[in-house]
């Protein structure tokens, strides 16, 4: 524990006031010819939003430093107080906690992409068309029955959604310091899997077979005939938020990998469905058994990732829409914010500082009049890294005493 930390340990207290902190994933973007030289939250016809900043505080977090892009693992943990840099987590841990899966000391799981290739094993779709989640969980099956173990090592296959799935690992002297087999692009093949550490050669080799025999059950299966593999990680350990904050904290959200990781942090799951309304409507029906609800909303990031202004629009839309449902049961501190930025036009995760919003009974407000990444450079929060978050919604929740006399 670094000063830091023993200084808001000693300042933490205990009341009844709620924090909301709702994350719309990417949310955050750049100027697009396509909005008419505007990112999606100034083209998009967001009423509510745009009321609740006039009477918020604005400002702009760093994930991690000035000018690097975080993972979404990394930009989520920074969201809970947790610095990215000291507390890494691969993202085939995250996934798989996600699945509920149990992660044994000495696992290493990593998380999956089946894709597109051609005879030669280039890849020309790193998702395979994004195939249902059904016929992911059928691929999985076949390829669990076709590869139980590899030079001793149990193979443990698991669909998640789409073209996402996990494997596990599970043998001695497994260590997770590999590089990925995703170039990130279609237009090449999957990379050799390597060892960063000496240690860790075993492994590798391990997985590189893991990829021929999968390769060879699947090769002639259409779309999804080629997997890709990232994040590989071992079981990390954290101290859970209810000591590090003392918050009886929940997550409400959809996607696997944002459940793993709430759920490594100590936070209980509550499943939120796909639309904005079911998480919302799940926050009604449980605002007084926790005092800190993490809700997330995927799809901002997967329209960003795929370039699809438009659509990203339409989901910050259908936020703003259902957002009173939300603000009927009103959270002592709201924050709405993202846990990096996908920027249409890049496809991609960037580094550039995500907008934040703070509501609370003793926030202070600005002059923002509307929640919007040009608005949020003029707030009050000003620039500041994600890490500091929490002590902002703890402060807002007045649940951190005085320092010093």
């Amino acid at each position: 524990m670094n000063k830091d930390e023993k200084l808001l340990e000693g300042l933490l207290q205990r009341n009844n006031n709620n924090i909301v902190l709702l994350v719309m994933d990417g949310v955050g973007d750049i100027p697009n010819k396509e909005l008419g030289n505007k990112t999606p939250l100034e083209y998009g016809k967001t009423p509510n939003l745009d009321e609740l900043a006039k009477e918020s505080v604005l400002g702009r977090h760093i994930p991690i430093l000035p000018g690097i892009t975080p993972g979404s693992g990394p930009g989520h943990l920074g969201l809970f107080g947790y610095d990215p840099v000291e507390f890494e987590i691969g993202r085939g841990i995250l996934e798989a906690a996600g699945m509920d899966m149990e992660i044994k000391d000495g696992d290493i799981a990593v998380r999956c992409n089946f894709a597109s290739a051609n005879e030669d094993g280039v890849i020309s779709d790193r998702r395979a068309g994004r195939i249902s989640s059904e016929k992911c969980g059928e691929i999985c099956s076949l390829l669990s029955k076709n590869i139980k173990y590899i030079d001793g090592v149990e193979i443990i296959i698991r669909p998640g959604m789409q073209h996402r799935f996990v494997v596990v690992f599970r043998g001695e002297n497994l260590y997770d310091e590999l590089t990925d087999s995703d170039p990130l692009m279609e237009g090449e093949k999957p990379l050799e899997v390597k060892a960063l550490t000496d240690r860790a050669e075993f492994t590798a080799k391990l997985v590189n077979k893991f990829y021929e025999e999968a390769r060879k059950v699947i090769k002639d299966l259409k779309p999804a005939n080629s997997i890709l593999m990232r994040g590989f990680a071992a079981r990390p350990r954290l101290s859970p938020m209810s000591n590090r904050f003392k918050l009886d904290p929940v997550c409400i959200a959809h996607y696997p990998m944002y459940k793993g990781l709430s759920r490594l942090v100590g936070m209980n799951i509550l499943d939120a469905g796909n639309r904005p309304e079911d998480a919302f409507n799940i926050y009604r029906e449980n605002c007084t058994k926790y005092d800190f609800f993490f809700i997330h909303i995927k799809y901002t990031d997967s329209y960003g990732e795929d370039g699809n202004s438009l659509e990203k629009v339409r989901v910050i839309e259908e936020v703003d829409k259902a957002l009173p449902l939300l603000l009927e049961k009103k959270p002592s501190v709201l924050c709405i914010t993202g846990d990096h930025s996908t920027p249409a036009p890049m496809k991609a995760h960037s580094w550039h500082p995500v907008p934040v919003l703070i509501n609370s009974e003793f926030c202070g407000f600005d002059d923002g009049i509307r929640f919007t990444e040009n608005e949020c450079n003029k707030g009050g929060l000003g620039m500041f890294q994600s890490k500091y978050l929490i002590n902002y919604l703890l402060a807002n929740a007045m649940k951190l005493s005085k320092f010093g006399a």
